[in-house]
């Protein structure tokens, strides 16, 4: 009996060291890297910008590493902890072993270095509600409040068993002759701001050597209290930017709009930089790879879905890090149907790239026109001597046949109201510290009888008249804050549209005119999503906005919304510089598609009728069904008149 228990004691200890070896398999296989950042880090739809953020090209240096980018522009130490769908959804999403890039300091630098919160406190306690509406409510205090966010990010990764990993901010490219100057690396002691009890007070200095304001650098504090690797991008980028020297830095590394944000180039140098640190560092050493070959991303490109006579685009880098011979030619060619471009103006079916010093970074475009239903496939090639790269290139062409037409249309000329046609529900336009202020022309230009007009760049559209008013919004307090280069995430204009019960939504088309009225620091950007903007696309992100000029946006996504389901698009304005009474303004937003019967076998035309308001199921007992079921079906479907339609259904 003895030797029984005991063979039967050593059965499952074996098995659970193998269950335990799995496990442990599995988790090796299964390592994440989460990048949480701002603007410099985050992704971009490559469709509607140039600029790039570096963690949108980590992975293409990690083996065996999955890499999630969530940073986001606009955010800081505070904001982004704060976000149930930023840093909420990184500690969701973590597992043991798991690493957590943390890198911010560009939005905590508001308000001069002042913490935002308490600044709008300040003015509340006094009773100031202008002063304190007003305030951008993002910023830190370096050496205080900063350093309690990221201790908090350090604290909350090792609580749920991850690695924090501290990343000082890569630079902004503020030149002082060859050198990047204190603010640049993100010292703001040259100048700024602090907060006492009768106010605040700018126009503050202290000695170079004095990093009181100094955010790497208090970052690094945090990293040599807390015993969590520090890896210095702000000197790495600071090194960089002046290896190419002002003028070829801009031209090369950033996105033509300022001395913040990377085109491909530069978000790629960055991302391998970091990767470089962590190596020397023994940070995921061995899953850390910096090719010196030729390589290209992606490896496998599909272009995703659109309707049959659209045109897919899709970004490549081709890239290398000690080629031989030191100088040479790479050809890019593609299969029937693919064009090639290194410009997105001059689309050709090879391409010819240079390169010197052993070193190549180039972005190339595939386009690709569906002319038939359903899969295409090609492929780009790419060739170097002896070296041959084929990349497999595929897109879906889908079909909209057989549907009801839904359009959602706000005119805003003269109120916020929307004309829906088609059976769906409309999300009405909403505000978020923003709101109307009148509803005008911005003041393009004056026709022959001195009135003004609203000016268009591509003429008025159909049926307007020149005197076409616009919807003006302006932000809560009027003031528009200085400093200001991206999305404020709690400043936004925000409109709808709804699936209906019963029904399948699909959106072919989003469309809007925006511009500023009263100066050209007028910028915005204009996105929509489906997960209440967990995650979202890009429609528009202009470098510049002429003033007084409306601007047409449009896209021809391939969205489906399930019944209940939504789809929103957000116009996120800022201004370029501390300015008031400047306003966005909006024209003619637009939301369409074809509405289809999501049931099995049909709802007797319910949805070709316009007039549909809801349609509602329950089962032969009158309990409520969120679908029809197999068996009996009671449908109750609601009209725009107040009357009610019951069908019995048996499946």
């Amino acid at each position: 009996m003895k030797t029984k228990k005991l063979l039967c004691i050593k059965h499952y200890a074996l098995s659970f060291v193998l269950v335990l070896a799995a496990l442990m398999l599995m988790s090796a296989g299964t390592v994440k890297v989460h990048t949480c950042g701002d603007s410099t880090m985050a992704p971009y739809d490559e469709s509607a910008t140039v600029t790039r953020g570096w963690g949108m090209y980590f992975h293409q240096f990690l083996n065996g590493v999955t890499s999630i980018n969530y940073a986001r522009g606009g955010r800081d130490t505070r904001g982004f902890y704060n976000e149930a769908d930023r840093w909420g959804a990184v500690k969701s999403n973590m597992q043991p072993g798991d690493y957590v890039l943390i890198q911010f300091a560009h939005n905590d630098e508001k308000n001069g270095g002042m913490d935002g919160m308490a600044l709008k406190e300040y003015y509340q306690s006094i009773g100031n509600t202008a002063e304190a509406n007003k305030v951008d409510t993002r910023g830190t205090v370096p050496s205080t409040t900063y350093k309690e966010y990221l201790r908090k990010y350090v604290e909350e990764t090792r609580a749920l068993g991850g690695n924090p990993i501290l990343v000082a901010p890569v630079c902004r490219s503020y030149f002082s002759g060859n050198k990047i100057r204190r603010n640049g690396r993100h010292d703001l002691g040259d100048s700024f701001s602090v907060l006492t009890e009768n106010g605040p007070v700018s126009g503050q200095k202290v000695a170079e050597s004095d990093h009181s304001m100094d955010y790497p650098y208090q970052m690094k504090l945090v990293a040599e209290e807390m015993n969590v690797p520090f890896i210095d991008l702000t000197t790495a980028t600071a090194e960089l930017y002046e290896s190419y020297g002002d003028a070829k830095c801009h031209e090369y590394l950033f996105d033509g709009d300022g001395s913040t944000h990377f085109n491909t180039t530069g978000a790629l140098l960055v991302a391998r930089k970091c990767a470089e640190l962590m190596k020397a560092q023994g940070i995921l050493a061995d899953n850390i790879v910096l090719p010196s070959d030729l390589s290209v991303t992606p490896a496998e490109a599909d272009l995703g879905e659109a309707y049959k006579g659209q045109t897919l685009r899709k970004e490549f880098t081709l890239n290398g890090f000690s080629l031989t011979p030191e100088s040479g030619t790479i050809t890019i060619s593609a299969s029937e149907g693919i064009t090639l471009s290194t410009d997105k103006n001059n689309w050709q079916n090879t391409l010819s790239v240079n390169y010197t010093a052993s070193t190549l970074v180039q972005t190339f475009y595939a386009q690709l026109t569906l002319t038939q239903n359903g899969l295409t496939e090609g492929k780009v090639i790419i060739k170097q001597g002896d070296k041959t790269i084929e990349v497999p290139v595929k897109a879906t062409a889908v079909t909209l046949e057989g549907g009801t037409a839904v359009k959602a249309f706000w005119r805003l000329e003269k109120d916020e109201s929307c004309v829906l046609t088609g059976p769906a529900t409309v999300i009405e336009q909403s505000w978020s510290n923003m709101y109307v202020q009148r509803y005008a022309c911005p003041k393009g230009g004056k026709d022959g009888n001195g009135n003004y007009y609203t000016q268009y760049p591509d003429g008025i559209p159909a049926g307007e008249t020149p005197d076409r008013k616009t919807q003006r919004n302006l932000l809560t307090g009027d003031q528009w804050p200085d400093g200001e280069i991206d999305d404020n995430p709690e400043r936004y204009i925000d409109f709808g549209l709804k699936a209906n019960v019963g029904t399948e939504l699909k959106i072919n088309n989003i469309s809007l005119y925006v511009g500023g009225a009263g100066g050209n620091g007028m910028m915005c950007h204009v996105y929509y999503s489906t997960d209440n903007f967990q995650t979202r696309t890009t429609i528009y992100a202009p470098s510049k906005m002429v003033a007084n000029t409306m601007n047409g946006v449009s896209c021809q996504p391939v969205i489906t919304l399930k019944e209940g389901e939504e789809v929103h698009v957000r116009i996120y304005p800022w201004y370029n510089g501390a300015a008031s009474g400047k306003t966005i303004c909006l024209s003619d937003v637009t939301i369409e598609g074809m509405v289809f019967d999501a049931s099995a076998d049909g709802i007797n035309g319910v949805i070709n009728n316009p007039n549909v308001v809801s349609v509602n199921y329950y089962d032969a007992n009158g309990r409520a069904l969120s679908s029809q079921t197999e068996g009996v079906n009671i449908i109750r479907t609601t009209y725009a008149d107040g009357n009610t339609d019951i069908k019995k259904v048996v499946r």
